[in-house]
């Protein structure tokens, strides 16, 4: 059981790592990696804003990695570690791909499919169950989501200052 825990927490380090990406590109840092029998064969990080792309989340990326890699869109025996709870969309896509299992860091109160929301990936009307586990360092995923979040709130906080600012002084040399 610690090995599995070991190796679940290395290739967690490694989405988070994956995250960084995400959020040096101004996305939402989110990191995905895809592991089949110990090895990565799939990795991805949010890039929606970037591509104009709403399914560029981390999961699907990873998940398209992992396909082309098995040449196979079915992940049998496939891990998913992803540092957000998977929406919707991706848990939709780790039924259909059918991968074993997804650990995933920080829950997701908002569109969490992984049952924060709901639970689609053991949702009892589908073919296929994913196995899942969350809170795999959850701390350090949310405090990167958080950090995140608190410094775009920050930034349009300054843009909207530093407007009035302008709109003051150029009301002021009116006068």
């Amino acid at each position: 059981m610690s090995d599995t825990i070991s190796q679940d927490e290395f290739f967690m380090q490694r989405a988070i790592e994956l995250a960084g990406r995400a959020e040096a590109e101004g996305e939402v840092p989110v990191g995905a990696v895809a592991v089949l029998h110990g090895e990565v064969i799939g990795e991805g990080w949010n890039r929606s804003i970037g591509q104009h792309d709403a399914t560029a989340h981390a999961e699907i990326m990873a998940l398209r990695q992992a396909g082309q890699v098995l040449a196979n869109y079915r992940l049998l025996d496939v891990v998913l570690y992803v540092t957000l709870e998977p929406c919707p969309m991706c848990a939709a896509a780790m039924v259909h791909s059918r991968i074993g299992r997804v650990v995933y860091g920080a829950p997701d109160p908002k569109t969490g499919a992984a049952g924060s929301v709901m639970n689609l990936l053991s949702y009892t009307g589908v073919n296929h169950h994913v196995a899942f586990q969350g809170g795999m360092l959850e701390a350090a995923c949310r405090q990167q989501l958080q950090a995140f979040f608190k410094r775009r709130r920050d930034e349009k906080k300054a843009l909207k200052q530093a407007a009035r600012q302008a709109a003051q002084l150029g009301n002021d040399s009116e006068q």
